[in-house]
């Protein structure tokens, strides 16, 4: 069974000329993918000094020959390179078998017009396969052109390899997370479905039915489906179900049957949410459910507030699952707090007047820049060197004025996310306690709505 992927490499070409005519000079900013490729793939404790193939190109120097061939035909914009993987299954297949069914796959995928280095690593418990090759063609000069399509091609040419080495395949596959979750989820990190995992888990041990594991998640917050052959639960915030065996494949619905037999012994427990008892009352009144926040510097530290990053000298983790994917984003949400008490925002008008402020600042500097890059064509060789330097520290303020812009526009979107899931939370805990939302958007009890109908029927 091997899985596969492909993403682009950005970065400039000057950039990576530059680092190949001076291999001390430290990697740019901006372009270490790229470079990590390169280093990586020829790493002797990766791959022994035995698992790499370049094709259409020599190896020491492939760096180099992909620069001519982008020079050549003069595409040097754009994306600079692309780098794929191809990963076996644990003990399904020799080295030099994968680094064979690896070169084989890229000739057929990208041997005929682009240069390619092929290597196979031996690091890990699974043996994979890396591709490092150029985004523009040798034979014509045309870019890569990637597409669902030609991923489609990369697996079903994967596929068919190691159907012909008789190895396994992934019969139905399913759609994998983004490369950044994926790494999160590796590292243990809070993302939806290691959420997932760990309320599971915690169900199962408070459990000793699955109709007490259900009541558990369910009063946690989520939404499930525990019918069929593969049971499902998400969060409402979420449009998709997830299917709890994918998540641990010996959670099928007898695997979780067998797993709360060892718990007959025990009382079922009902989950419990509980939040942070040391909020100030002040803080309190930051959030208000279901309203469009006034003050968004006060939402986001009330919630910093609910996610325990505060006050600093207390420990708390969030029960509800709704909060507990946020605290992925803290280092996130600090920065934003930082950014609006430097600046003095505290409104959305605040914001968007700072934002203002931002892009006028930047086009007045692009356009100054654009001015000294003509003044440099005419200038003297002495003038020249004056005149970048110039530029060179506009160009550096543009790029301090683009990074605060990001800022803002993620203050934006986050505080929208955070007042949902905050309404979320409220509509949860609400429902626990036996009281429900109306159109309106007020919460009464079920005694109250029940004494409203009662008096509306008498009338």
């Amino acid at each position: 069974m091997a899985t596969t992927s492909l993403w682009h490499i950005k970065g400039r070409l000057s950039d990576l000329i530059d680092y190949v005519e001076n291999p001390e000079k430290t990697v740019p900013k901006g372009t270490e993918d790229f470079f990590n490729v390169f280093d990586y793939v020829r790493r002797e404790d990766k791959t022994k000094d035995q698992y790499v193939t370049a094709i259409n190109c020599i190896e020491e120097i492939a760096l180099q020959q992909m620069i001519l061939t982008k020079q050549q035909y003069g595409k040097t914009d754009g994306y600079i390179a692309w780098h794929g993987y191809q990963s076996f299954q644990i003990g399904e297949v020799a080295p030099e078998i994968a680094h064979e069914i690896g070169v084989k796959l890229a000739r057929e995928m990208w041997g005929d017009r682009f240069q390619i280095v092929v290597t196979t690593h031996l690091d890990k418990d699974h043996i994979h396969n890396h591709f490092a090759f150029n985004s523009v063609s040798f034979k014509d000069g045309g870019k890569y052109n990637y597409s669902k399509k030609e991923l489609q091609r990369l697996r079903d040419c994967s596929d068919d390899l190691c159907r012909e080495y008789e190895l396994s395949i992934i019969e139905k596959p399913r759609k994998a997370p983004s490369r950044p979750v994926w790494l999160d989820e590796k590292s243990g990190k809070p993302t939806r479905y290691n959420v997932y995992r760990e309320d599971i888990r915690e169900a199962l041990s408070h459990s000793n039915s699955i109709s007490d594991m259900e009541r558990f998640l369910i009063r946690l917050g989520y939404e499930t489906d525990f019918s069929g052959k593969h049971w499902k639960i998400k969060l409402p915030q979420y449009k998709n179900y997830t299917r709890i065996d994918t998540l641990n494949n010996e959670w099928t619905p007898e695997g979780l049957e067998k797993e709360l037999g060892r718990s007959k012994d025990q009382n079922s427990i009902i989950a419990k949410v509980t939040f942070s008892s040391n909020i100030p009352h002040r803080v309190r009144t930051y959030y208000q459910p279901f309203t469009q926040p006034k003050n968004i510097h006060n939402l986001y530290v009330y919630y910093c507030y609910m996610l325990g990053y505060y006050p600093r000298n207390e420990y708390f983790k969030p029960k509800s699952p709704f909060l507990k994917e946020s605290l992925r984003q803290l280092d996130t949400y600090s920065s934003y707090v930082n950014y609006m008490s430097k600046h003095g925002i505290e409104t959305m008008d605040d914001l968007l007047t700072d934002r203002a402020q931002l892009e006028n600042s930047r086009d007045q500097l692009i356009d100054e820049r654009r001015r000294l890059q003509n003044k440099i064509r005419r200038a003297s060789p002495e003038d020249k060197e004056i005149l970048r330097a110039e530029k060179a520290e506009i160009t550096g303020k543009i790029t301090s004025i683009r990074k605060h812009l990001k800022i803002n526009y993620g203050i934006e979107e986050h505080s929208n996310k955070i007042q949902t899931t905050m309404d979320y939370v409220v509509a949860n805990e609400a429902k626990a306690q036996g009281k429900v939302i109306d159109k309106s958007l007020k919460i009464y009890d079920e005694s109250q709505i029940k004494k409203r109908e009662d008096r509306d029927y008498e009338r």
